[in-house]
């Protein structure tokens, strides 16, 4: 009983702590938000469409494997090759014999280092390959989206879908997927080796596996609970940066940076909370492994140096100080991959969600989608009917009734009315932006639908309010990576009044356009999207509010870049400002998504109805302001 106490203190030990994780475990308490995040998605079907993006790469798997095996024999080779070593120098010492083992020793490790390295670099050439692949289809995905649909996703989650998901997943196949086989085959062969040498003191060592096991079965409880939470922080905190960093200007006009401040403490304080508990996790599961493994190589000590002295043998097996020596090298590479196993399969599992997510978004089906029998339109004259057009963004919500008109090629067209009586609408749908429910949009007597889209939206130029240009430069953003002659350039920005301003610039076309052109002012950037249109040479124009607060100098360079876009193709207008579109051929009048009047200028001045009110309530206060 007194040779065996050490061990039986030891188990004691192990025992206890193993009572409290098993009392804690089944005293913590099940969130229920946390079971609702459980992925819905089942493993087989992500592992299936992942396949999918690495079947392109099956021979290099194939290489890799093979590879992998060659760098496991030096783990399992080598405690025995270390053992052989002690024992030789211990007994019959020849230096010859020892220099010839410890050459084969270094034979197995510089094989070991080679296959490593190509290990590596295969899989992160794979790895990137699999990265580029996912991001372009994710990317293209998004792209064929209805606007309906993105208007229904926040930008931010598009972001991380398209560059952060993809690096979970591109690490899964270079490290993750790849360890984990490694570590199972380690695991086993260590174990054969260990049989083979002395299968007493190797049952000896499994008697702390089912306590690895069961510490890392608690450890992966509590570890998905943290690793949620810290997610959640992180994400929470970072939305909030997004959107007050925007709104930065506002918090300081209104004096709320203190304010501020404390919500952004509190944010950063939950996720330093959540931190601390992922530290404490780990902090407790990782010393644990390593008690066990202390715990294996004291018993081994012990009870093999017990053997060893006393000269007696160890439940039936002799033990020797090469054996000792091997078993201690053994036990290392046996626990340390044990360990690691929890670790890659909370990774893997923290992989499989990106994947979902990413997924999700590739599973959304595209509302707005060419039909069977469309077909590419090289050219058209700009005509455009709608046929008893009914349309709404929400069941039963009617946007338009009925709405009916009729567009000549090359006419200047504007539509006017309060908001929400479906003028953006109308541009919207001329463009199949949406999706029409009852009625007919006709394109020089065709309808869009039988048009492909790519064909039908490359003969529209749209001019918005609230002009988008690209980090870059003026010319990159005029072209949008088109290719064009620097006259053609020249002559559309010239066209528009554009160079009244690019020249003065130190390096004109090649001037930087900084995030969103902030470094432009509002008409500056309007008449860059007028040359944007031009060199594209469109059909059809659409211009949504686009001299809306415009400075009145700017606007005369507007004003006089739309006299000459007129004679380019059909333009189409929306406008507050009736004083800027007299001169349209034709003025619809919309009111809660339906024609009440139509007609020139004057002869809608003549019938002195709404849109005559109209135009006499603007110009009477535009008098008001002038006098003021």
């Amino acid at each position: 009983m007194r040779d065996i106490l050490p061990v039986l203190i030891v188990g004691g030990i192990i025992g206890t702590f193993s009572l409290l994780f098993l009392a804690a475990f089944f005293t913590a308490k099940r969130k229920n938000a946390l079971e609702n995040r459980e992925r819905s998605m089942p493993d087989s079907e992500i592992i299936q469409r992942l396949l999918h993006y690495a079947k392109p790469y099956k021979w290099q798997f194939v290489l890799v494997f093979f590879v992998m095996l060659l760098s496991i024999g030096y783990e399992v080779v080598s405690p025995l090759l270390v053992g052989h070593i002690e024992e030789t120098v211990v007994g019959d010492f020849t230096m010859s014999y020892l220099l010839s083992v410890v050459g084969v020793y270094v034979a197995v490790l510089l094989v070991s280092l080679v296959c490593t390295y190509i290990q590596a670099m295969v899989l992160q050439k794979v790895g990137q390959k699999i990265l580029s692949a996912m991001r372009q289809d994710v990317f293209t995905h998004i792209e064929s989206l209805s606007h309906e649909q993105l208007n229904n996703i926040p930008v931010g989650k598009l972001v991380t879908r398209v560059s952060n998901d993809p690096n979970a997943i591109s690490f899964m196949f270079t490290n993750i997927i790849v360890t984990l086989a490694k570590n199972v085959m380690v695991i086993f062969g260590v174990l054969a080796a260990m049989l083979m040498l002395n299968y007493m003191l190797t049952l000896m060592i499994l008697c702390f596996v089912p306590f690895v096991v069961l510490f890392t079965i608690i450890f992966r409880r509590f570890s998905r609970s943290v690793h949620l939470r810290v997610n959640d922080a992180t994400t929470d905190i970072n939305t909030y940066l997004s959107e007050n960093l925007s709104g930065i200007k506002i918090t300081q006009i209104f004096n709320r940076e203190d304010r501020k401040m404390q919500d952004f403490l509190e944010k950063s304080r939950t996720l330093e909370k959540a931190k601390r508990s992922r530290m404490f996790v780990f902090g407790i599961f990782q010393p644990m492994v390593y008690m066990l493994y202390i715990s294996s190589v004291m018993c081994l000590m012990y009870l093999g140096g017990r053997g060893y002295i006393g000269g007696w043998n160890f439940l039936g097996q002799t033990v020797s100080s090469g054996l000792i020596v091997s078993f201690y090298m053994y036990i290392s590479k046996f626990f340390n991959p044990i360990q690691q196993l929890a670790e890659q399969f909370d990774m893997l599992q923290r992989s499989f969600a990106a994947a979902e997510k990413i997924f999700t978004v590739m599973d959304m089906v595209p509302e707005i989608v060419d039909g069977p029998e469309a077909k590419d339109v090289e050219t058209i004259r700009g005509e455009i009917e709608f046929r008893d057009v009914w349309f709404a963004y929400n069941p039963g919500e009617w946007v338009l009734k009925g709405v009916s008109f009729h567009i000549d090629p090359k006419q200047t067209v504007a539509f006017v009315g309060s908001t929400g009586s479906g003028k953006s609408t109308i541009l919207s749908l001329i463009c199949r932006n949406y999706d029409i429910q009852k009625g007919q949009i006709l394109i020089d007597g065709m309808d869009i639908k039988s048009i492909t889209l790519s064909s039908l939206r490359r003969h529209f130029g749209q001019m918005l309010q609230d002009v988008f240009l690209f980090s870059g430069t003026i010319r990159s953003n005029i072209v949008l990576r088109d290719e064009f002659p620097n006259e053609d350039i020249r002559r559309a920005c010239e066209y528009v009044n554009a160079d009244s301003f690019i020249y003065r610039l130190d390096n004109g076309l090649d001037e930087v356009v900084r995030e969103r052109g902030n470094n432009f002012s509002a008409g500056q950037r309007q008449l860059l999207s007028f040359a944007r249109t031009i060199i594209h040479k469109p059909a059809v124009m659409i211009l949504d509010e686009a001299t809306a607060n415009i400075d009145t100098e700017t606007e005369l360079l507007i004003q006089d870049s739309l006299e000459k876009m007129k004679n380019i193709g059909t333009m189409l207008i929306v406008a507050h400002r009736l004083s800027t579109i007299q001169h349209a051929d034709n003025i619809i009048l919309l009111s809660h998504g339906q024609i009440l009047e139509q007609g020139t200028h004057q002869e809608l001045l003549h019938q002195k109805g709404r849109y005559y009110n109209l135009y006499t309530l603007q110009y009477n206060k535009e008098q008001l302001q002038k006098q003021a």
